[in-house]
């Protein structure tokens, strides 16, 4: 089926407007790209300054040529290309590159952008661009870019997607190790979005990961939906999300015009559709080297081969830190690398094999290799040699790999801790055959991090719903339709109705009636303010806890009616436990987003807090309490008594299906503290805010 970018990615004729003669112009690298990737299509020429160009026909203008072209390409200035952009969309053309950035010295608001921008989404004409550096379409011989680029083979099996023109031509044009069906540099997105590219690149029988550089989704629903197809497809996406700090955030703005979302947001997204994220383009482009020659990787963890001791002890704390499992060695290993290595050597992984060297140790090395990567522990192995002078790979390094993989058929690199000066080719002829040869120990085990977490990632069970009861969930998307900030006991009802434990309480608007509540509950108990607009009740003295008789109820509810207003609730005090925090923020792209964390002392002054897109099932909220900075405090720390964490993550998971049910309706909620002891768990207190008719 014809996609919809067809027109603008496949076109069967491109006219390049203001192609030139001039050296390094726009113009000129334009129209040779095309000629230079083997466009197999009709090229149009413009400029009335020529009358051939690269052995092409010259037209004057747009209404000289003698058919309507697929594609236009704008290498004109900026003064020209909104009435350029006019006859284009007059000539009823489909799709136009727009490399320019749209700066115009004596502008006037509306600006060019702004006005182009309404022109092209009125006509319903794609885009790429602008402010980019276009596009390849390596697989189809369409390399619509007007800037200086490498020679690319076709087709290879790597996609990449980029906000950045840079972040895309520092990889594609730098990195030879890597092979490209498709590029894009995507710049302003006047029409076409990241996301239509991705949609676009999943369907291509060679595409076997896709990198992004990343600045913000503008289509937000359709970036969620091309993930989820991803992730269907089990094809790994890596992401170099920008705007991490606050600083560089506000850059993303004022540089793409698009606000960048909210970080946490994004790392919430990218786990639940088992995206990849990385921090710079040197774990980029390795991440997408492994993807590119490995795909999804077998069970188990890293073996590592050195000639070092000490670099052998860098690399454990560099795993450690990076966060990749070192394999254990299986007992059969152990006796059969005794066999081979020098008696002072320790059979272990990570393993120095190069003690004494010799004539022997070549082959000593290639041995150990060997049963270190056929170890059933083991899923990969890299062998972490340095460069040879002048940064030549000795040989008999990359026979290392091809014997032990020959043997084990699994996943095996060669990796130096640093390049140095210099270069070697066969660095990339062997990364071609499927033995990559990498730089950097710490970009490497970031990449071998990622293969992991992508393979444990596809092993989550599929999400199931629980049953769902469609009249409690009318009730409350009605209630919540008309509500701004709910009363302590509404949001405790709602949670309830949705099957998680609250506190035993009442409410009171006098002193008998807090009376009576409080013999109802069983002292102790605590008071709490009830009256309208105090959300914050600690802070205002609108909270008394551990009341043990009647006497002490009546001093408490007279000081709070003095001081706040009558309407309290009464509420039983509970066990003691681990206080944890369950809430909602709502982001302006994406919607709701669930926070879990632990309460009390843990959230106010250590933010140990994760965030997760909702629902989920109870083993992701497992995951989730895994990644809590303080989650032994969780799991039985030194002499505390185990909690309940099953029970935790069964109402975290309900929690997670009610804001899905009940997300266009909630603003914010926030469930702080629900406590965990050894028994159960209990929500104690309960904010909700409803998503309409908030005041500003």
């Amino acid at each position: 089926m014809k996609h919809i970018l067809s027109s603008l990615l496949r076109p069967k004729s491109i006219v390049v407007i203001g192609a030139s003669k001039r050296p390094d112009s726009v113009g000129d690298w334009a129209l040779r790209n095309l000629v230079k990737g083997g466009y197999k299509g009709t090229i149009y020429p413009v400029n009335p300054s020529y009358e051939v160009i690269e052995d092409i026909p010259c037209y004057e203008d747009l209404s000289s040529l003698p058919e309507i072209p697929e594609l236009a390409i704008f290498a004109i200035g900026d003064h020209r290309i909104e009435e350029v952009l006019d006859e284009v969309i007059k000539l009823q053309i489909p799709a136009a590159v727009i490399f320019s950035s749209l700066n115009l010295d004596d502008d006037k608001k509306p600006f060019l952008k702004e006005r182009l921008q309404k022109k092209i989404q009125n006509s319903g004409l794609l885009v790429c661009g602008a402010n980019g550096m276009g596009f390849y379409n390596i697989r189809d011989n369409v390399w619509a870019c007007g800037f200086d680029s490498s020679f690319h083979h076709s087709p290879g099996n790597v996609s990449l997607i980029s906000h950045s023109g840079s972040g895309m031509s520092g990889i594609l044009d730098c990195e030879a190790r890597l092979r490209f069906n498709f590029a894009v540099s995507t710049g302003n997105e006047l029409s076409v979005t990241m996301d239509q590219y991705l949609d676009f690149v999943l369907d291509l029988p060679e595409t076997k990961v896709v990198g992004l550089f990343i600045e913000t989704a503008r289509n937000p629903q359709g970036f969620l939906a091309a993930l989820k197809k991803a992730k269907l497809k089990k094809i790994p996406i890596v992401a170099l999300k920008v705007g991490r700090t606050d600083v560089s955030a506000k850059l993303t703005l004022s540089h793409s015009g698009a606000m960048a979302g909210d970080d946490d947001t994004y790392d919430a997204i990218f786990d639940k559709y088992c995206v990849q994220r990385v921090r710079d383009m040197d774990e980029l482009a390795t991440a997408l080297i492994l993807f590119a020659e490995f795909g999804v990787v077998g069970d188990g963890g890293l073996v590592t081969l050195h000639d070092s001791g000490g670099e052998r002890q860098l690399l454990v704390d560099l795993a450690d830190e990076v966060g990749v499992p070192l394999a254990n060695l299986d007992k059969k290993t152990v006796l059969d690398l005794e066999k081979i290595i020098d008696p002072e050597l320790p059979a272990i992984n990570p393993l120095d094999v190069w003690s004494r060297g010799g004539p022997g140790a070549v082959d000593q090395y290639s041995k150990s290799a060997t049963l270190m990567l056929g170890d059933p522990n083991a899923s990969i192995a890299a062998l972490v040699l340095d460069r040879a002078p002048q940064g030549r790979i000795y040989p008999s390094y990359i026979d290392y790999l091809k014997v032990a993989k020959a043997e084990s058929n699994k996943p095996i690199i060669l990796v130096s801790s640093r390049q140095g000066s210099g270069a070697d080719e066969s660095a990339i002829t062997a990364t071609h055959q499927g033995y990559p040869i990498l730089d950097g120990v710490t970009s490497t085990l970031t990449g071998i991090k990622k293969l992991f977490s992508f393979r444990d990632s596809l092993k989550r069970n599929a999400l199931k719903y629980e049953n769902r009861d469609s009249k409690i969930i009318d009730k409350w998307s009605l209630i919540l339709s008309d509500s701004g900030v709910m009363k302590e006991n509404d949001s405790l009802s709602l949670i309830r109705d949705f099957g998680i434990p609250v506190v035993s309480h009442q409410v009171a608007s006098s002193k008998n009636e807090a009376l009576k509540a409080a013999k109802e509950i069983g002292f102790p108990v605590a008071l709490k303010t009830a009256m309208p607009n105090i959300h914050h009740k600690s802070e205002c003295g609108g909270v008394m806890l551990d009341i043990q008789c009647e006497e002490e109820l009546i001093t408490s509810y007279n000081k709070m009616n003095d001081h706040l207003g009558k309407n309290v609730i009464v509420t039983k005090m509970q066990l003691q436990g681990q206080e944890m925090i369950l809430g909602v923020k709502n982001d302006p792209q994406f919607g709701p987003i669930i926070i879990l964390g632990l309460g009390g002392f843990f959230t106010e002054l250590m933010k140990d807090i994760v965030f997760a897109v909702p629902p989920f099932n109870e083993e992701f909220a497992l995951e989730l309490l895994g990644k809590l900075k303080f989650h032994e405090a969780l799991m039985g720390y030194r002499e505390s008594k185990l909690l309940n964490i099953t029970s935790f993550c069964k109402y975290a998971s309900r929690f997670s299906f009610m804001v899905h049910e009940l997300r266009e309706v909630i603003s914010e909620i926030d469930i702080n503290p629900l406590i965990i002891n050894q028994e159960d768990c209990v929500a104690v207190d309960a904010l909700i805010v409803g998503k309409r008719n908030i005041s500003p």
